[in-house]
């Protein structure tokens, strides 16, 4: 495991990190106002609008009649119904499309000099420590969040999740498990190593770029009820931590892409077929 002083520290001060210092060439630091600028662009491209999407979809839930656990949200359905070929061409236009904001991402850290997405540690320099340990954060998260999800339903405070309601084709899993790593690289990438580099060039202090991080994570999950926003924050703090002392989103990809093809693969092939598993 690496110590304490990981790239991140350096990454978030302005003129350090990887691709940077000596031997990296001489770039001029873009000023704190293009800096601001760039972030709220990425995030209105992705996951800020998802964060205002998803209040007021969960402000319609919160309005509409009936507890929150009879509604549902579905997280991956059909986009034409009856018609696979055209649902599958759909199905690959959203996860493309969804990756945009990553390559936007790469982009900006190509042009500061930072080595691209290699400054927040996205890239294959150390397959088997993002693997293993992504592997073990995921068992851990994973469980502890089903059991909160379970908890946060059957008190009224969640909608009932439904991670898959795509027709039984051949391409069906295959698009879940692109589904996960999708979400995985988006989410990892924009709202912890992005993020965080960002805060930091901008003067915000570890504790506030945490919060930031955090409430983000949430707020784009809160259309799933105050289990999901919650749960989200708790796991943002926590995978902020470990970028800190990683200092490598990586294994945060690898095991939120672990944890969702866990939840979309096993809701397909267990909804309907045990009693504990919520359904719509």
């Amino acid at each position: 495991m690496q110590s304490d002083t990981s790239p991140v520290a350096d990454a978030d001060v302005p003129g350090k990190g990887p691709g940077t210092g000596p031997g990296a060439g001489v770039a001029e630091e873009p000023s704190r106002s293009i800096l601001r600028s760039e972030t709220l662009i990425v995030l209105a491209l992705s996951l800020g609008a998802s964060g205002v999407s998803a209040l007021i979809s969960f402000i319609g839930s919160l309005t509409k009649p009936g507890g929150l656990k009879h509604q549902a949200a579905t997280l991956n359905g059909s986009h034409a119904p009856g018609r696979p070929w055209l649902d599958l061409a759909w199905q690959l236009f959203g996860i493309a499309t969804a990756l945009v904001p990553v390559v936007l991402v790469a982009h900006f850290l190509l042009r500061e000099r930072a080595g691209g997405l290699r400054a927040v540690g996205f890239d294959r320099r150390r397959p088997g420590f993002d693997l293993s340990r992504g592997a073990g954060l995921a068992a851990v998260i994973g469980g502890s969040g089903l059991l909160l999800y379970l908890g946060a339903r059957a008190a009224g405070f969640n909608l009932t999740v439904v991670p898959e309601a795509l027709p039984a084709v051949w391409w069906k899993i295959p698009v879940l498990i692109a589904s996960a790593v999708q979400n995985a690289v988006l989410e990892e990438v924009i709202v912890v190593g992005y993020l965080l580099r960002r805060l930091g060039q901008l003067g915000w202090s570890p504790m506030a770029a945490l919060a930031a991080s955090s409430l983000l994570r949430g707020s784009y999950h809160l259309y799933q009820g105050i289990g999901g926003f919650v749960g989200n924050m708790v796991m943002g703090v926590i995978f902020v931590l470990l970028y800190r002392r990683w200092g490598r989103v990586g294994p945060l990809v690898a095991a939120h892409a672990l944890i969702d093809t866990v939840a979309f693969v096993g809701y397909a092939v267990l909804a309907g077929h045990v009693r504990w598993l919520p359904t719509a």
